[in-house]
């Protein structure tokens, strides 16, 4: 694979116009695809298979106009007891009216008819039935709904709408231009040059559009959630500037070498471009493997990222090098353009901090194992009280509409009215309906946590019934989970009907629970992976093990970290989180998926230096040495490239894209700055030989892939290297 990428790295700078031009057309042309050809992205996580899911599809088929999306008007009056009073009922009924009216909407209930009014006369809530799922309903409806009792506003009440159909695409602003910022200047620090640091930043926008491009111009054919376009934003982003970096430091150390810039940038793309391919791969299949959990919404979520991340390598190996033949020597800073200088100062610098670090951590490796160990250890021990939902209201901004909506719902009815559950009655006749819904009913009631049960309503055929109840609790309080359990045992017995469980609330409970189920062997999808990579990529047995050990600690010390500030909310004002609450319930296996890849990148960069020194006839602990004093600073950019990046992600309000930024950013510093670049060169140095053994038999029958550059070294070998 080296000798390949080594040709493709010198074709794509020989014909560098041709290349940047290809790459041009293809971001013009999907772009122009994606404006055309862009479809909406869903709010809602459907989940196949689950009873709550099932209820839906039931309700869409016979039951339609109970099946579209459904919205909650909360109307405080300036004063207690005002709702009873012939004017407070003329605003009521006023604002209730103006909601009936609203394009899309199918109708809206009068509190005053379903007696929902608060006991102190102040509060009412008017329940609005739209024709569509939220996903249908337009910006223009929603904006109209947004809309409703301004009029009786003005005279002083308060109007809060909310509900599922306020449910809307995250925004992606200027905050997340603060992290590219903050990456750009890691660049310009760790080059010394605005040439290499604005082409490498370039080559990233230049991939992140080209795969932003493609993935909207498909979302009109595959339905994409809202949070997928982010998450691939995140990841093309972060790993397109990391790749491009990668590639550019090599290709500087080879003309620092004395090589022309056709063969530095060839052996750059060779040597670092295999690993780039390697990491990528990694992603790619981490991501795609989401697929094995057999979860629709994280299925896309999981290839929109993976497109991605394969877009990324792409214009790393091909891109890349082009851009830096245009560059020449520039990329290098000014003092080291000029060719004497470089060779009047040749001869390695081991006085560096990688080197100086190094030796360190392989001195007291003992200690240092014992600290990392103990200390992420300690790190993790919130992840055991971690719970998992899907997002609600409550958690939502202060000041939203949403928030607004909830709160003043909670103020004036109780935490369960945010959280309502319904209930499915249907069979084969009217009469076998009617008489299973009493029974039903009772069962309910009796279920401990109900607050209320509201009387049933019928679909025109008589053979579906819909009963709302409301629970005691909010939706994401652990009583209410148990709530949702106890009414599932309660109407287990019903004969002659089916009896399903569903609302927002108990989609959430399922999804989070098929998740969780998931998890374990999704995580062991991914170790077993992940040792057999780097048993490949090392020929070793010990190091792939200590890697995915490795990775372990990362995932535990992450989920501990995010359980404590999003969950426990200890030091949420730092990242701007108003309310904590449980985690997004697909966060841990997405968490999961993308740190493995991003910790296979660093784990490549560093030891396969190692074991290139080794090989070559280092002693174990100088080949340790060796490899972070020359992968150090490279990683050390690269990882606080991915930091600031993902760290934008955290300004944004959104308190699931919140916490996936603030999650991905943690893991990434303790993957490598604890685990990567103070753990693994102290437990290496630990095992010393052993660390690079592996059984003959076993050697014999890996396939080699060569991501050091064996190969390429041989070919290079069988020639006089051009430009030395």
């Amino acid at each position: 694979m080296a000798t390949l990428l080594y040709r493709l790295g010198r074709a794509s700078l020989r014909r560098r116009r041709l290349v940047a031009v290809v790459w041009l057309v293809v971001l013009v042309g999907l772009g122009a695809a994606a404006l055309t050809l862009k479809g909406p992205t869903a709010s809602n996580f459907s989940m196949p298979g689950t009873e709550s899911q099932r209820a839906i599809d039931l309700l869409a088929e016979r039951f339609p106009a109970a099946s579209g999306a459904t919205g909650t008007i909360a109307v405080k009056a300036p004063q207690a007891g005002q709702l009873g009073t012939p004017d407070g009922q003329a605003v009521v009924k006023q604002v209730t009216e103006e909601a009936a009216a609203l394009p899309g909407v199918v109708g809206a209930v009068d509190p005053y008819q379903v007696q929902a009014l608060s006991p102190d006369g102040r509060y009412a809530l008017i329940q609005v039935q739209f024709q569509g799922r939220a996903d249908d309903v337009t910006d223009a409806q929603r904006t109209a709904y947004e809309q409703v009792g301004a009029q009786a506003e003005a005279q002083g009440w308060q109007i809060a709408p909310g509900g599922e159909v306020l449910n809307a695409e995250p925004e992606v602003g200027s905050t997340e231009a603060l992290g590219v910022l903050v990456a750009t200047i890691v660049l310009i620090v760790t080059f010394g040059s605005l040439v290499a640091a604005g082409m490498t930043m370039l080559n990233a926008l230049i991939g992140v559009g080209v795969g932003m491009a493609g993935l909207y111009a498909l979302s009109g054919a595959v339905e994409l959630t809202s949070t997928a376009p982010i998450l691939a934003l995140m990841l093309g982003l972060a790993v397109g500037i990391d790749y491009s970096l990668f590639i550019t430091s090599r290709h500087r150390q080879n003309l620092l070498d004395g090589l022309s810039p056709e063969e530095a940038v060839g052996r750059a793309v060779g040597t670092a471009g295999s690993a780039v391919v390697f990491a990528g791969a990694t992603v790619v299949i981490a991501l795609a493997g989401l697929a094995v959990v057999n979860i629709p919404f994280l299925t896309v979520m999981g290839l929109a990222a993976a497109g991605t991340v394969t877009v990324a390598v792409l214009v790393a190996i091909t891109l890349a090098p082009a851009l830096l033949g245009f560059a020449g020597r520039k990329v290098l800073p000014r003092k080291l353009r000029n060719r004497e200088v470089v060779a009047s100062s040749a001869g390695e610098d081991r006085s560096g901090f990688g080197f100086r670090w190094a030796h360190w951590v392989t001195k007291l490796r003992i200690p240092v194992v014992l600290v990392g160990l103990i200390g992420l250890g300690l790190i993790a021990l919130p992840t055991q009280d971690m719970r998992l939902s899907l997002p609600d209201a409550a958690t939502a901004a202060e000041g939203t509409p949403a928030r607004v909506n909830n709160d003043l719902i909670q103020e004036g009815f109780g935490p369960g009215f945010t959280g309502r559950l319904a209930v499915v009655v249907t069979a084969d006749s009217p009469q076998a309906t009617q008489a299973a819904v009493p029974q039903v009913t009772a069962l309910v009631q009796k279920a401990r946590g109900v607050l209320a049960v509201a009387p049933p309503q019928l679909d025109p055929t008589g053979r579906t019934a819909l009963l709302g109840v409301i629970p005691k609790t909010g939706p994401t309080d652990e009583a209410t989970e148990n709530l949702v359990h106890d009414i599932r045992d309660q109407v287990s017995g019903i004969r002659n009907a089916h009896v399903l469980l569903t609302g927002a609330t108990a989609i959430g409970i399922d999804v989070s629970e098929k998740l969780s189920a998931a998890l374990p062997v999704y995580l062991l999808l991914v170790v077993g992976l992940s040792v057999l990579l780097l048993m490949l990529v090392f020929r070793s047995v010990l190091v792939p093990v200590k890697a995915a050990l490795g990775f372990l600690l990362t995932v535990a010390a992450t989920f501990g970290i995010t359980v404590a500030v999003f969950q426990q909310g200890h030091l949420a004002s730092l990242v701007g989180l108003d309310t904590s609450g449980p985690l997004v319930s697909f966060l841990p296996i997405l968490l999961i998926g993308i740190l493995f890849g991003l910790a296979m990148d660093y784990e490549v960069f560093l030891v396969s230096r190692m074991r290139e020194d080794f090989v070559h006839g280092d002693t174990a602990r100088q080949a340790t040495i060796n490899g972070m004093g020359h992968g150090a600073r490279v990683v050390t950019a690269a990882a606080l490239i991915m930091i600031s990046v993902f760290g934008g992600f955290v300004f944004l309000d959104d308190p699931v894209i919140k916490s996936m930024g603030f999650a991905l950013a943690i893991g990434v510093a303790i993957d490598a700055f604890v685990v990567r670049m103070t753990v693994v060169p102290a437990v290496l140095s630990l095992l010393d030989t052993a660390a690079w053994w592996i059984p003959r038999w076993l050697d014999r029958i890996l396939p080699n892939v060569d991501v050091e550059g064996e190969g390429l070294r041989a070919h290079l070998a069988e020639r006089e290297p051009a430009g030395v």
